[in-house]
Order: structure tokens, then C-alpha cells, then sequence
């Protein structure tokens, strides 16, 4: 048990990078490792996290089946009060608390930015993604500047060392990428490199482009959950290699099993 929850904020104002299916791949491998844990959905249109959750539920129900099962609720998009409630019952015992955003600007989004120990932003391989948190020149492809999203984050990290010497730990995650445009994947990567360096996030490996992930929504299962595919094919397994390296990557702490629980 940690001392108090490790907050993971997934966000990116800009939808379709994966972020809900990722968040949700992480709540369940920490739960499946013997972490309690929480997720909190901001995003009350689409609340996918929350509706991935609902449909694990019911098929535990249906199949008479245990599944590791974070605790989890939706905001309202609307009361502070409410953010505040559900934020501190979903902190109480929890190891972690894997917070979901909306995929546009957010007030709710923005506070629980300031609030993380690691914040995350998948994006996908491409220039209309990477102009999120900057700006390339148009014939170099250079790094001219970091973008608004960047400065915002960088601003959420002072203010969170200034409450509370806090550094949080910012992440560019690389989703769905794939072995096609092998120049345009240079590019965004050195680009990424360089803008690292300037504003200080990490970049890791993420999940793939694979229509595993999106089958499996409906039972709410995700790679962990294994024993429920049967026979695994080659694309399971590279899956869930995907999975065991974006977990590493992240460089979530650990925390301390009961006796008898393998990690």
C-alpha cells in the first residue's frame, strides 16, 4: 500500500490517440499486479473508460468470473463540488488513481493536470497530432516553438512544485505506430526528441495499431485478462509484449505485496 495515491492523468485535447483504451490497459495491469486501484471518468459525453468498466462488470456477472476490477466513477463535467467529492472517495485506499480526459479543453482536465504525479499524452505518429504540443517548420520539419497545450503544462508543473515541491513526471506516449512512412516516423520522432529537451516530458512506447483492442471493449477485457481468449494468436501475444513495455516504460512505483501475492 503506498502512503497515498499515485494520480496518473491521462490528457490530450485532441481525440483518437487512444488515451481511454490506454488508461484502461493501465488501471487493469496495476490491478492485476495487487494494486488498489481507482479511475475516475472526466469525459461525461463519451465516458468511455466508464462504459469499458460497466461492460468488465457485466461480464464477470454473466460469466461467474473474477477479473482484477478498479473502483471506478464518472464526473458530471458540470460541479466542483462533485469533482472534489469523487476525487478524495476514489483516493481513499487506493494505490493509484488513473483519472481519464475529455479530447478538448477542459477546466476539469486542467485541475487534475496540476494534481498528477504522471501525466500522460498519447499521440499518434503523425505532424497533426505532434502540432499539439508544437510547431515544425514547414520545408525542415525544425522544432520552432513548443505550442499553447505545452506551455500549459509546463505552467501546471511550476505551479505544482511551487504547492507542494511536487515534479511531475509529464510522458508522450507513442501510439498505433506502425511500419509504413518510415520517413515521416523519423521525422515526428526527431522532432519529439527535440522538443523533450526544451519543455521535459519522457517518450515511451505505447499500444499499437491492432483491432484486438477495440474487439475486446464490449466484455470490457483487455490484455491482461488472458485465460478469457482461449488459444492466443500471434497478434495476443505481441499485444501484450506491447502492454509489458509500455507498463515498464511508464516507471510507475511499486508497491508492497501481501505475503503470498506474486507480483
Amino acid at each position: 500500500m503506498l502512503a497515498s495515491p499515485h494520480v496518473i492523468v491521462f490528457a490530450n485535447e485532441k481525440g483518437g490517440t487512444g488515451k481511454s483504451t490506454t488508461a484502461v490497459h493501465v488501471a487493469i495491469a496495476l490491478a492485476a499486479k495487487g494494486a488498489a486501484v481507482s479511475c475516475m471518468d472526466l469525459d461525461h459525453r463519451q465516458r468511455t473508460v466508464g462504459r469499458y468498466l460497466d461492460n468488465r462488470a457485466e461480464t464477470m456477472r454473466r460469466k461467474g468470473i473474477d477479473l482484477p476490477m478498479p473502483r471506478h466513477a464518472t464526473h458530471d463535467g458540470v460541479s466542483e463540488d462533485f469533482f472534489e467529492d469523487t476525487w478524495h472517495a476514489l483516493a481513499e485506499g487506493a494505490d493509484f488513481l488513473v483519472v481519464d480526459t475529455p479530447g478538448r479543453d477542459d477546466a476539469f482536465a486542467r485541475t487534475a493536470a496540476t494534481l498528477s504525479n504522471t501525466l500522460v499524452t498519447p499521440m499518434n505518429d503523425s505532424f497533426v497530432d505532434f502540432d499539439l504540443i508544437g510547431q515544425v517548420h514547414p520545408d525542415t520539419y525544425q522544432v520552432t516553438r513548443p505550442s499553447f497545450y505545452a506551455e500549459l503544462i509546463w505552467d501546471a508543473r511550476k505551479q505544482r512544485a511551487r504547492a507542494d515541491g511536487t515534479t511531475i513526471d509529464w510522458v508522450v506516449l507513442r501510439n498505433r505506430l506502425q511500419h509504413i512512412e518510415a520517413r515521416n516516423m523519423r521525422r515526428v520522432q526527431d522532432a519529439l526528441a527535440d522538443l523533450s529537451k526544451r519543455v521535459g516530458f519522457r517518450i515511451i512506447p505505447g499500444l499499437g495499431e491492432r483491432v484486438i483492442y477495440r474487439e475486446m471493449f464490449p466484455q470490457g477485457l483487455t490484455m491482461i485478462d488472458a485465460k478469457q481468449f482461449g488459444a492466443m494468436g500471434l497478434g495476443h501475444v505481441a499485444a501484450r509484449q506491447e502492454l509489458r513495455e509500455m507498463m515498464a516504460a511508464l516507471q510507475l512505483p511499486e508497491i508492497e505485496q501481501p505475503t503470498g501475492v506474486a507480483a
